[in-house]
């Protein structure tokens, strides 16, 4: 598929038919307080609905709580064992590459800010986190796995953001588009996956052309889950570059909301590092991963630690050397992966589950093995320069 300026401006103007419907039938009715109470006990797959939720809500989660019929399992069950082998390399690209990402493109900062959460930006990190983490758990589309669930509630809150901000004329639709269209959707999905596949080979992690596949394939999945149009989606790598790049120069740019969130990002991390010696670290991280002229748009101080961070690779491959010959290292470094992340996503949760609800309002101001081969290892694919 080849994405063009063109292609593009459609995709700026289409929602989501079902959740946008579902969500417009709940404040017509004044049912969004009844849903989101509901809700709350609803947290995994093939729980029994609650009897009094709304039938129009009903009907939204009956039509949406399988995956699609054209998933390969197997493609899955590798990006899980590509999740557990990269956990923490993947936390840090999200954190320090993705939403920074998400920042540098001012409409979306825009529409990040009007939402109530943004005010407390360790609520974002903590859903993003905890939405991935539901994703790469071996139950996660099976009966008692919290993904599902959390896909509908993000699915629906997106359409509520495109509900309040469309309805309250607070939107320039002409200029910016519909709130949270399709092209940003799949923006988002590159974000979240191509985006995390660069920053993890810019810090030297050895991954191979299977597992970054399989990730990608993953956020696809991720993505019919939450209403992107699969026709218009990227199916491989190449394409998920060209369309990166194309919608990188087609928004980018400084922004005061993209200050302000990256501002309240880098605070939040400086709280979760103990003590204040290594807080120059997280705006280094920054820099290093997003470049310098993304992070002078979002003002990310720079500090010594710039050149301290640079040696980041050299670091990350002795230690994966040493998991690549050691079946213990292997384990030990998996299982310190892991509890790290834990630790972090505990930190910024503060050890709460967090809910996806459906916000009343926006601010008023703005059969595989254990685990994935490490042959043919993968490198980004090239800039595309697009049409």
């Amino acid at each position: 598929m080849t994405y063009t300026e063109a292609s593009m401006d459609v995709l700026r103007q289409g929602g989501d038919e079902l959740a946008d419907a579902t969500v417009a039938a709940l404040f017509e009715r004044g049912e969004v307080g009844t849903f989101n109470t509901l809700m709350r006990y609803v947290s995994t797959a093939g729980a029994p609905l609650p009897d009094r939720l709304p039938d129009v809500a009903r009907e939204y989660l009956e039509a949406t709580r399988v995956p699609p019929a054209w998933v390969d399992w197997e493609e899955m069950e590798k990006a899980r064992l590509f999740f557990i082998d990269n956990n923490v390399h993947i936390s840090t690209a999200l954190s320090f590459a993705s939403m920074p990402a998400c920042y540098v493109v001012p409409h979306v900062a825009k529409l990040l800010s009007t939402t109530h959460g943004l005010k407390y930006p360790s609520k974002r990190m903590a859903e993003t986190g905890q939405f991935t983490v539901y994703l790469m758990q071996p139950d996660a589309f099976e009966a008692g796995g919290r993904f599902v669930p959390a896909a509908q509630k993000v699915r629906l809150l997106h359409a509520s953001i495109r509900h309040h901000l469309t309805r309250e004329n607070r939107w320039d639709t002409e200029v910016l588009g519909t709130p949270i269209c399709q092209e940003d959707m799949i923006g988002g999905q590159m974000f979240f996956s191509m985006l995390v596949l660069d920053s993890l080979h810019r810090l030297g992690i050895h991954m191979s052309v299977e597992g970054a596949e399989a990730y990608y394939y993953a956020w696809r999945v991720v993505g019919a889950m939450l209403g992107v149009d699969q026709d218009a989606v990227p199916e491989t790598l190449d394409e998920a570059r060209q369309y990166l790049d194309l919608y990188m120069v087609r928004h980018m740019g400084p922004s005061e909301e993209g200050v302000l969130l990256t501002g309240q990002l880098i605070d939040l991390y400086e709280e979760v590092v103990p003590g204040t010696l290594l807080d120059p670290i997280v705006s280094a991280l920054i820099r290093y991963l997003v470049g310098d002229t993304c992070a002078d748009w979002l003002a990310v101080p720079r500090t010594p630690w710039g050149t301290v961070v640079k040696t980041l690779p050299h670091l990350l491959g002795v230690l994966e050397t040493i998991e690549d010959r050691s079946p213990v290292g292997a384990w030990a470094l998996d299982r310190l992966g892991h509890l790290t992340s834990v630790l972090e996503l505990s930190s910024l949760t503060r050890g709460r589950v967090m809910h996806y609800a459906i916000p009343e309002q926006l601010k008023k101001e703005y059969g595989i093995s254990g685990t994935v081969p490490r042959t043919r290892r993968w490198t980004p694919p090239a800039a595309t320069v697009s049409s």
